[in-house]
């Protein structure tokens, strides 16, 4: 009996220590994961927004008269300088109409001075009492007639003279002409047909629209110092375009609740046309000195915006942060987060709040301290 008793107690304590092992198992080895330093940068608050370019001046040309055009003088998408003579119009009723109205003041010319030769006359006469006042009164009468009848006839001529410059159609500004709407042998008609259209794209303007909200960071922008645009193409984000906003509309789009901005830029090149879809990145203020992390350290959750942090000792600590800007790769952040401290940039996935991890060799990095010297940050 004794010995079975023994048996039993050193079987329960085997049990026991069996037990105690099931209890703890070996730890979990660290997460390997890459971070970067939290910093303080200078960050520009960005709106990005699509907007459309437009001709800084755009001329639809029609003409003045009826007529039919004679000649079309200019090669389509030429450029041309204010003065530039475009379509001639057949000008041979006008230079007769022109003649006309000047043969008919050279009449009248003669009357006026005979008129005013016969009142000199019958005033002497007067005087003398040869005639009466009434006579000289209707040889007046006839002279400030004459006189009338001068004036109307040169204006005659110089509407005549008009008529025959409106053939001759110059471009009113410096461009490039459009498409050829117009051949040898059209009849138009005083404002009816349009003729061609020049545009002027040195400046160029592009059109957008801002949600009414962004309005006080509009004005604040504006006067310290003027709003900057950086304008792309879109699919063409290596080509930059800078500009400022000349123009902040009156009111506000009841449908939309949008405003309007123009922005103008040199486009000296002329890289940019009217009428493109166009990329405008508005910048409204600068963040100074703001906690900035790279931008794939902020992921997103059920809850919102986290990152995780190696703690001192080694574990990973879950920090809810609010991204406020992105630039060149970084992201300032609004939290419980310091410069200077360490957040995981790759390996998020693995982690949960104090589970320890382990930075790998090499991969403690900014984005601007990596071996190629690339930004992964947009522009």
């Amino acid at each position: 009996m004794k010995r079975l008793a023994l048996l039993l107690a050193g079987g329960l304590a085997i049990a026991a220590c069996s037990d105690d092992g099931a209890k703890k198992p070996p730890e979990q080895a660290p997460v390997p994961v890459t971070a970067a330093p939290a910093v303080l940068r200078d960050v520009p608050v960005i709106l990005r927004v699509v907007g459309r370019s437009e001709a800084f001046e755009s001329v639809t040309l029609k003409s003045r008269v009826d007529g039919q055009v004679e000649a079309v003088l200019f090669t389509e998408g030429q450029h041309v300088d204010q003065g530039d003579v475009l379509i001639r119009l057949d000008p041979t009723d006008f230079a007769a109409r022109l003649r006309q109205t000047e043969a008919a003041t050279a009449r009248d010319e003669a009357l006026a001075g005979k008129m005013r030769a016969d009142t000199v006359r019958y005033t002497a006469l007067k005087e003398r009492n040869f005639v009466s006042d009434e006579k000289v009164n209707d040889v007046r009468t006839g002279e400030a007639t004459a006189a009338a009848d001068l004036r109307a006839s040169r204006a005659a001529v110089e509407v005549a003279r008009l008529q025959l410059s409106y053939a001759t159609i110059r471009a009113p500004i410096s461009g490039i002409v459009g498409a050829r709407l117009v051949f040898p042998g059209s009849a138009v008609k005083a404002n009816d047909v349009t003729l061609a259209v020049v545009n002027r794209i040195r400046p160029l303007l592009v059109n957008f629209a801002v949600p009414e909200r962004y309005l006080p960071q509009l004005r604040a922008a504006r006067r310290n110092g003027g709003l900057i645009v950086d304008i792309t193409e879109p699919g063409n984000d290596a080509a930059h375009f800078e500009g400022a906003v000349r123009f902040i509309d009156n009111t506000v789009d009841a449908a939309t609740g949008t405003i309007q901005l123009k922005a103008e830029l040199p486009n000296e090149d002329e890289a940019l046309m009217a009428g493109q879809f166009l990329n405008v990145a508005l910048v409204l203020d600068t963040l100074k000195q703001a906690v900035s992390v790279p931008d794939n350290a902020v992921q997103q959750g059920a809850d919102g915006n986290y990152l995780y942090v190696i703690e001192e000792d080694g574990r990973a600590g879950l920090r809810r942060v609010e991204p406020l800007a992105s630039r060149d790769g970084f992201t300032a952040v609004r939290g419980d987060l310091r410069a200077g401290e360490k957040v995981v940039t790759d390996g998020q996935l693995r982690l949960a709040p104090g589970v320890k991890a382990r930075i790998q060799d090499g991969k403690d990095e900014t984005p601007n301290e990596r071996k190629d010297g690339a930004s992964p940050g947009k522009t």
